[in-house]
């Protein structure tokens, strides 16, 4: 549905030359969203997928082995969209303290996704609401450390920022001037918490993802938060116990329409195409989230069951095992220092695993050597290629 542009545009002088800026109007959206017959049956194949994942518990022996890499599946992702060349090896491998493959700086952005992120959580499981004092208090983490950490961490912005083009003049869109956002947000904020205007969880983060996005209260970072807006407000309305529905692949996968849509919903006023767009995303992110939860579950069984069968090498190769599920890449000092095992047993166990074609060591090196859960990694990684 077409409606007339979301917001109004003034014009402000910026680094010498006059520019259209645009400040959206409060949501929701007027004249409502249209859910017709389509677009209810898209939101109710969405919801289900959304229970069946929040139903993953009952799927894998130890959910929070899924979360724990799922979560850092997540972290990569976004980044990438951002520009980051980082891979899920390579930030494993910094949080073991290991040298990367990549330039530092790509993977402690990555780190701080995930800081932001278990921020966000741990102020929600506090009961604390979302709100804009919370996202500013993430955005500190995601920009503590690296690019952008002098882009004024945990504050909104001060000054014009814009989105494509080389200056604001060429730009494919200019957000509110640095005045408006304290009040854009603000309205944002009041319509996440407003009960007159009842709507489904789904469909109010949908359309408060976009408003974040066109507000881009920070300097840098934008992206990154308003994706994490998304589960942040489906764990804090009950639909997700745990932070497990991303969609920063189909985002990727989808770019170009992600940002045409984004457009259409300031200049024409079609929530709907977006809407639309949304929904069905979720449902394909929920089902594949299950998807590789039961690869993941089907993976560790069999492997399981071939070690049992190894006879007295089995009882230490199984607690290596278990270890590399919990960290899919390690090395033999982590394992003696955090699992009980003394540093030639882990040697020994290790080399079953590898002997195995379970386990693959990635250096080369006779000391100081990685390995990998590679069957583990595989299924994490598909479609996770930097940009």
């Amino acid at each position: 549905m077409n409606r007339d542009a979301t917001g109004s545009y003034s014009v402000t002088a910026v680094a010498g030359e006059q520019v259209r800026v645009f400040v959206p109007f409060p949501l929701p959206p007027d004249p409502p969203l249209q859910l017709t017959g389509a677009r209810q049956l898209l939101l109710e194949k969405a919801t289900i997928a959304i229970g069946r994942l929040d139903s993953i518990s009952t799927l894998l022996p130890d959910p929070h082995l899924f979360l724990y890499s799922y979560v850092r599946r997540e972290a990569v992702l976004s980044s990438q969209i951002e520009g980051t060349q980082s891979s899920l090896s390579d930030l494993l491998m910094f949080e073991l303290e290991a040298t990367p493959g990549v330039p530092t700086t790509d993977v402690v952005e990555v780190s701080n996704y995930i800081a932001a992120l278990d921020h966000g959580m741990a102020r929600l499981r506090e009961g604390f609401p979302v709100s804009s004092r919370l996202l500013r208090e993430m955005h500190a983490a995601l920009m503590s450390r690296g690019r952008g950490s002098d882009k004024l961490p945990g504050e909104f912005r001060r000054s014009q920022n814009w989105i494509g083009g080389t200056r604001p003049g060429n730009a494919r869109f200019v957000p509110p001037p640095p005045q408006e956002v304290a009040a854009c947000m603000a309205a944002l904020e009041r319509f996440l918490h407003d009960d007159n205007h009842p709507l489904p969880l789904l469909l109010k983060a949908a359309l408060a993802h976009v408003q974040f996005e066109t507000i881009h209260p920070f300097l840098d970072g934008n992206g990154r938060l308003g994706r994490l807006l998304i589960v942040l407000l489906l764990h804090h309305g009950g639909l997700l116990a745990d932070p497990l529905l991303y969609l920063s692949l189909y985002f990727k996968q989808h770019r170009s329409l992600y940002y045409d849509l984004l457009d259409r919903t300031r200049t024409t006023g079609d929530w709907e195409a977006w809407v639309d767009f949304f929904l069905e995303g979720v449902e394909q992110t929920a089902n594949s989230a299950v998807q590789t939860a039961r690869q993941l579950n089907d993976l560790f069984t069999e492997d399981g069951r071939r070690i049992q069968q190894m006879g007295r090498l089995a009882t230490n190769a199984l607690r290596v095992h278990g270890a590399l599920r919990q960290q899919p890449l390690l090395t033999l000092q982590y394992l003696s220092n955090h699992h009980g095992m003394t540093f030639p047993t882990a040697a020994k166990a290790m080399q079953t695993l590898v002997a195995a074609g379970i386990a693959r060591e990635l250096t080369g090196q006779p000391r100081n050597r990685i390995f990998a859960y590679d069957a583990y990694l595989a299924i994490l990684n598909k479609d996770g290629e930097p940009l």
